[in-house]
């Protein structure tokens, strides 16, 4: 049995479509880092509220932006 691939590429039709992409790779990485869904959510009221943590999200999405970005050639094609 094959399971099916979550991310099968990193190629999108748009940067738009990119954005989503990193976002969700952002995303993943929270949910296989800590697995237990009671524990994000008791900690999401923490870094809800607090600007340095919706920073570095931000930064983590802008990094794998960057990565989607590089590999759709920068939408040059």
């Amino acid at each position: 049995m094959t399971e099916e691939s979550w991310l099968p590429t990193l190629k999108t039709e748009t940067p738009e479509e990119g954005y989503k992409l990193a976002v969700k790779l952002a995303r993943k990485a929270v949910g296989m880092t800590q697995p237990d869904e009671s524990v994000r959510k008791k900690l999401r009221p923490v870094y809800a509220n607090n600007a340095d943590s919706l920073t570095f999200a931000s930064q983590v999405v802008a990094i794998h932006f960057q990565t989607v970005a590089a590999a759709n050639n920068y939408w040059n094609d």
